[in-house]
């Protein structure tokens, strides 16, 4: 019913919100990004938060994607356990709204001990197969707040491992001892590379971060190369997790900014990376969704 009549699309994340009207024939005409998260909405909100969507892109049906299906959202849709691909994922949507409004489930891993969730990753990483940016079978991760690593098998997911790199960044930039140092920009240079390079080594991390603040205060390092040089730091070790035993290439999907910084720690660590704009596979994924719903 979507994919013929056309529908809009949003990317509801924790602290954004990205919203598309795509018509039948899969062209997007339309579109804004506002910062209306899902922190943002009170409970008992969502019913007036998504008229607002139609009131700005038309009164179309709504799929929805990312953590407006957690628990801090409108409705939590169950995840689907890995593997999964767009099959499982339009099998098992939450209808908020019968034939108006529907959430993407996202997925889930257990293996062993480890646990892993993701809400809105896994239609970028589906999309940019879907569209060819990426192989079936490989490697990508999405830099972000909680980066993910996929292992993606047959076009489809089969395992992930999150790391919070960027809400350990943004912590240590909104409060602690490092905060005032680490407010202006991180650059890609010697400065960012150095601290890759010092976190692919993988050592203790909690250790590293203070040496940052002593290398500062003994005239070892320049306090303007604070934020570039903890990025980098955090980002290596990130890469040091993330790459594991996986051989050959790696994606990186995403927003530009954040990819460029993955890529360049790829290359440090001695591996491709290609880098994938994550609105052009978000809206690669979610009209894969579209296409199967009925």
């Amino acid at each position: 019913m979507f994919a013929q009549s056309g529908f809009i699309a949003v990317d509801w994340g924790t602290t954004n919100r990205r919203a598309y009207r795509v018509g039948g024939d899969g062209r997007h005409d339309a579109e804004f990004e506002d910062d209306r998260g899902v922190l943002s909405i009170a409970r008992g909100g969502f019913p007036a938060a998504t008229a607002e969507i139609r009131a700005r892109l038309g009164d179309w049906p709504l799929l929805l994607a990312g953590m407006v299906g957690s628990n801090k959202g409108w409705v939590e849709a169950p995840y689907v356990r890995c593997p999964g691909g767009f099959d499982e994922l339009a099998a098992n949507v939450v209808w908020t709204e019968p034939e108006r409004s529907a959430i993407v489930p996202g997925l889930s891993y257990l293996a062993g001990d480890h646990a892993d969730v993701m809400r809105g990753e896994e239609v970028q990483m589906l999309g940019a197969v879907a569209r060819g940016l990426i192989p079936a079978d490989g490697l990508a991760c999405h830099p972000g707040t909680h980066n993910k690593w996929v292992l993606l098998e047959g076009a489809r997911i089969t395992a992930f491992r999150t790391v919070m790199t960027g809400e350990l960044f943004n912590m240590l930039k909104s409060r602690g001892i490092l905060a005032d140092w680490l407010q202006g920009p991180v650059e890609v240079g010697d400065v960012f590379l150095s601290g890759v390079r010092e976190g692919l080594k993988g050592g203790a991390m909690a250790a590293d971060l203070f040496a940052v603040r002593a290398r500062v205060l003994l005239g070892q390092a320049n306090a303007a190369d604070a934020p570039s040089f903890t990025s980098g730091l955090l980002i290596g070790s990130d890469v040091f997790a993330g790459l594991g035993e996986a051989a050959g290439a790696v994606t990186v999907i995403g927003r530009p900014d954040l990819t460029r910084l993955y890529a360049a720690a790829i290359a440090e660590a001695g591996r491709e990376a290609t880098q994938v704009d994550g609105e052009e596979a978000f809206l690669a994924g979610i009209i894969e969704v579209a296409r199967r719903i009925s």
